[in-house]
Protein backbone atom coordinates (compact mmCIF):
# COMPACT_ATOMS: atom_id res chain seq x y z
CA UNK A 1 0.00 0.00 0.00
CA UNK A 2 1.48 3.33 -0.74
CA UNK A 3 1.82 6.26 1.87
CA UNK A 4 0.16 8.77 1.77
CA UNK A 5 2.06 12.52 0.23
CA UNK A 6 3.99 14.04 3.00
CA UNK A 7 4.05 17.15 1.13
CA UNK A 8 0.59 18.80 0.50
CA UNK A 9 2.19 22.19 -1.40
CA UNK A 10 2.76 25.55 -0.27
CA UNK A 11 1.26 26.63 3.25
CA UNK A 12 -1.77 28.81 1.95
CA UNK A 13 -1.51 32.76 3.94
CA UNK A 14 -1.65 33.18 7.38
CA UNK A 15 -5.41 34.40 8.08
CA UNK A 16 -4.64 37.50 9.26
CA UNK A 17 -8.43 38.77 9.76
CA UNK A 18 -8.91 36.42 12.22
CA UNK A 19 -6.06 37.06 13.93
CA UNK A 20 -6.78 40.71 14.08
CA UNK A 21 -10.18 39.62 15.12
CA UNK A 22 -9.05 37.42 18.31
CA UNK A 23 -9.35 38.16 22.04
CA UNK A 24 -5.79 38.14 21.88
CA UNK A 25 -5.19 40.79 19.55
CA UNK A 26 -7.88 42.99 21.19
CA UNK A 27 -5.67 42.79 24.55
CA UNK A 28 -2.72 43.69 22.57
CA UNK A 29 -4.08 46.68 21.08
CA UNK A 30 -5.85 48.00 24.59
CA UNK A 31 -2.50 47.05 26.20
CA UNK A 32 -0.85 49.75 24.12
CA UNK A 33 -3.75 52.29 23.76
CA UNK A 34 -3.83 52.45 27.23
CA UNK A 35 -0.21 53.07 27.54
CA UNK A 36 0.14 55.30 24.62
CA UNK A 37 -2.92 57.37 24.33
CA UNK A 38 -2.66 59.32 27.85
CA UNK A 39 0.96 60.11 27.84
CA UNK A 40 0.57 61.28 24.68
CA UNK A 41 -2.00 63.40 25.43
CA UNK A 42 -0.25 64.32 28.94
CA UNK A 43 2.60 65.35 26.75
CA UNK A 44 1.20 67.67 24.13
CA UNK A 45 -0.41 69.45 27.35
CA UNK A 46 2.69 69.75 28.64
CA UNK A 47 4.43 71.28 25.34
CA UNK A 48 1.34 73.70 24.78
CA UNK A 49 1.35 74.64 28.47
CA UNK A 50 5.43 75.98 27.92
CA UNK A 51 4.70 77.05 24.46
CA UNK A 52 1.26 79.18 25.75
CA UNK A 53 4.01 80.44 29.24
CA UNK A 54 6.22 81.75 26.25
CA UNK A 55 3.74 83.40 24.68
CA UNK A 56 2.10 85.07 27.56
CA UNK A 57 3.88 84.87 30.43
CA UNK A 58 7.43 86.12 29.58
CA UNK A 59 7.68 87.68 32.93
CA UNK A 60 7.46 84.73 35.23
CA UNK A 61 9.98 82.37 32.34
CA UNK A 62 12.51 85.52 32.78
CA UNK A 63 12.19 84.96 36.90
CA UNK A 64 16.40 84.18 37.44
CA UNK A 65 16.53 80.61 39.50
CA UNK A 66 19.98 80.77 40.11
CA UNK A 67 23.14 82.67 38.36
CA UNK A 68 22.00 83.12 34.51
CA UNK A 69 19.35 80.35 34.63
CA UNK A 70 15.59 81.32 34.81
CA UNK A 71 12.11 79.41 34.75
CA UNK A 72 12.46 79.05 30.34
CA UNK A 73 15.84 77.40 30.36
CA UNK A 74 14.71 75.01 33.23
CA UNK A 75 10.91 74.34 31.45
CA UNK A 76 12.96 73.64 28.12
CA UNK A 77 15.40 71.29 29.71
CA UNK A 78 12.51 69.64 30.91
CA UNK A 79 10.77 69.47 28.12
CA UNK A 80 13.91 67.17 26.59
CA UNK A 81 14.04 65.06 29.96
CA UNK A 82 10.82 64.34 29.69
CA UNK A 83 10.91 63.29 26.11
CA UNK A 84 13.70 60.67 26.78
CA UNK A 85 11.87 59.61 30.26
CA UNK A 86 8.31 59.00 27.50
CA UNK A 87 10.91 56.88 24.87
CA UNK A 88 12.91 55.07 27.82
CA UNK A 89 9.47 54.14 29.69
CA UNK A 90 7.60 53.11 26.63
CA UNK A 91 10.55 50.97 26.04
CA UNK A 92 10.01 49.47 28.83
CA UNK A 93 6.53 48.73 28.32
CA UNK A 94 6.82 47.57 24.75
CA UNK A 95 9.48 44.87 25.88
CA UNK A 96 7.73 43.56 28.82
CA UNK A 97 3.84 43.96 27.77
CA UNK A 98 3.39 44.53 24.54
CA UNK A 99 6.35 42.20 22.84
CA UNK A 100 5.15 38.92 24.45
CA UNK A 101 1.50 39.29 23.76
CA UNK A 102 2.68 39.99 19.67
CA UNK A 103 5.06 37.31 19.74
CA UNK A 104 2.11 34.99 20.87
CA UNK A 105 0.35 36.26 18.24
CA UNK A 106 3.02 36.07 15.64
CA UNK A 107 4.15 32.42 16.90
CA UNK A 108 0.35 31.36 16.23
CA UNK A 109 0.08 33.13 12.94
CA UNK A 110 2.82 31.32 11.61
CA UNK A 111 2.25 27.99 13.46
CA UNK A 112 -0.90 27.67 11.22
CA UNK A 113 0.80 29.32 8.02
Amino acid sequence: MPEPPTDLGPPGPPDYVAAQSSPEFAELRRSHRSFAFPLTVAFILWYLGYVLLSSYAGGFLAVQVFGHVNVAFLLGIAQFVTTFLIAWWYARHAATRLDPKAEAIKSRLEGDA
